[in-house]
């Protein structure tokens, strides 16, 4: 890459350059064939704007509230693992970057980081935790402990990995947690993802979520949380309706509309195409969110047009982190919001409150008879 960047495709660029093979790959790629991966940000594409004209839009206002917090756009960072592999303060940075920019990090269990230390770097910000549901119980309770006492605001369930979906670079490449870095979550009494175990053909985060994470999980288990804690709780990784209404049923305050970066089931829709039906499903009654292949500041307007209360962006702040640490992870955020904000201003928009169904139509696709 020369010069500055002017588009996420430009920080993806540096960290392909300077990123270590494995890291990178593992960082981008998606599973199997890569077809969700591909279709997470092409059906971007598919859903077109329809801008209103004639409106004062010299004075806007991005701001919106995820979970009651305040955020300055209704862009928020999602969890990524092992950010010490991009830049050597991994985490910490992006928390800064987060907190310079007046949104929100959920920060991955599988951080290179701990909940304390993230905590610490950034006391002024807002974050949530990424939680798995672990066969030992009490390491999960553990963490939900720890969070509440760094003072973090939700929890964000994944739900869509019993296993983990087959991430055929991962595979080639063997990966393993680079040996000078830990999940640093978890005491040595607790399982540990680390590099030097023989994992034959397989990757090691293959071989670490078959033994750690818990495959019954289920309904009950989420029951057993919103129990647990009176912390939001939102599940991260559903892609249908009824599944959005069983989650209202059991109290959860949100749903993140996720396929995991396309990185467990391939073949999957991609999530700005399943979005209205989640919307629609819920009724208003707990906030939706979306992630997967937000790269445009018009990318987020159509989450939103959609229903979408915010977005959470993952690989972007990843190359953002590659290219220059926090400044380059605040610089990716600010992209994005100006990015936004002229989308906002160009389809007649002055707060976020105006972004409607309107604005946007799916586009058909007309084939002529050769």
């Amino acid at each position: 890459m020369s010069g500055k960047p002017v588009c996420i495709a430009d920080f993806e660029e540096y960290a392909k350059t300077f990123l270590p093979k494995s890291v990178y790959d593992y960082y981008c790629s998606g599973a199997d064939d890569q077809e969700t991966l591909a279709d997470n940000v092409a059906a971007f594409s598919r859903w077109k704007l329809y801008p209103r004209v004639l409106r004062d839009v010299s004075v806007m206002d991005l701001s919106t509230s995820v979970l009651g917090q305040r955020v300055t756009m209704p862009v928020c960072v999602a969890a990524t693992a092992m950010q010490r592999m991009a830049h050597p303060r991994g985490e910490t940075a992006t928390a800064r970057a987060c907190q310079a920019v007046g949104t929100g990090m959920m920060l991955s269990s599988w951080a290179t980081s701990s909940i304390e230390e993230v905590a610490e770097a950034a006391p002024g910000g807002l974050r949530w935790l990424q939680l798995y549901v672990y066969k030992d119980r009490e390491v999960t309770e553990a963490l939900v402990r720890r969070v509440e006492r760094a003072g973090y605001r939700g929890i964000f369930v994944t739900v869509d990995t019993p296993y983990l979906g087959r991430r055929l670079a991962d595979v080639r490449n063997k990966f393993q947690l680079p040996p000078h870095l830990s999940l640093k979550n978890f005491s040595s009494s607790d399982l540990a993802f680390s590099s030097g175990k023989d994992i034959g053909a397989n990757s090691g985060l293959a071989m670490y979520v078959a033994e750690a994470i818990d495959a019954t999980l289920s309904w009950e288990h989420i029951r057993w949380l919103r129990g647990l804690t009176s912390l939001p709780i939102v599940l991260k990784g559903i892609l249908r309706a009824d599944d959005a209404q069983e989650a209202v049923k059991i109290g959860v305050n949100g749903i993140l509309v996720s396929n995991h970066g396309a990185r467990q089931l391939d073949g999957v829709p991609a999530t700005i195409d399943v979005l209205p039906e989640i919307v629609e499903a819920v009724q208003g009654k707990v906030e939706v969110f979306l992630d997967g292949g937000v790269r445009k500041g018009t990318d987020v307007l159509k989450a939103l047009a959609l229903g979408a209360k915010a977005v959470f962006i993952g690989r972007p702040v990843l190359w953002g982190l590659a290219y220059q640490g926090e400044e380059g992870a605040k610089e990716v955020l600010q992209m994005l919001k100006e990015e936004f904000r002229l989308a906002m201003a160009l389809t007649g928009c002055r707060r976020v409150e105006e972004i409607g169904r309107t604005l946007i139509r799916r586009h058909r696709v007309l084939f002529s008879k050769i």
